[in-house]
């Protein structure tokens, strides 16, 4: 069996789901789900509706244009089986997988890379705007910095009092002193 690709949003259809449709000149349409049934039949351009594949490759938000993609063409000769051609054949899909992720992972980063300055020029204005709300959040500050070293200087204590009551064991036991 074959997984098609929906004609509307671009992703899998698998076999026995979604709709299918064959228009009079016979040039077949599959669709993953109602929804982009629908819009199909509403002549809605793939390319205009936000949460499509086509969309956000034409906005530049998905990765467009790679060698990967030669891979998930379309092939229609039919190859007598081989288990070995099998086992190649998969693990070149795993191959080729792991690639086009760690691409798509750079793509995004390098996209995201330019968003950060903006992200933190927001925070500021947003914090300069509400600066009264941080107001009582910045006074208890002190309270709790204090809180967590009194807890872990308690904690160091503790650990140092365990270690000598071992080591004062070991010397008592043995007559000497055990080694660390």
């Amino acid at each position: 069996m074959r997984i098609e690709k929906c004609y509307f949003c671009s992703s899998p259809c698998y076999p026995g789901k979604g709709i299918m449709f064959v228009r009079n000149d016979s040039k077949v349409f599959r669709f993953c789900r109602s929804k982009c049934h629908r819009n199909f039949n509403r002549k809605r351009n793939p390319r205009k509706v936000a949460w499509t594949k086509a969309y956000r490759k034409t906005r530049g938000k998905e990765l467009a244009v790679d060698s990967t993609f030669e891979f998930e063409k379309r092939r229609n000769r039919p190859v007598k089986y081989d288990r070995n051609l099998m086992g190649k054949t998969i693990m070149a899909m795993q191959r080729v997988q792991a690639i086009k992720e760690r691409r798509e992972e750079r793509f995004h980063s390098n996209r995201m890379k330019d968003a950060k300055p903006e992200k933190v020029a927001q925070a500021r204005v947003e914090i300069e705007k509400h600066a009264e709300l941080l107001a009582p959040a910045v006074a208890k500050r002190e309270e709790v910095m204090q809180n967590v070293l009194d807890s872990a200087r308690e904690r160091i204590a503790t650990r140092r009092v365990a270690k000598e009551k071992v080591l004062a064991r070991g010397v008592g036991a043995g007559g000497q002193q055990m080694e660390e």
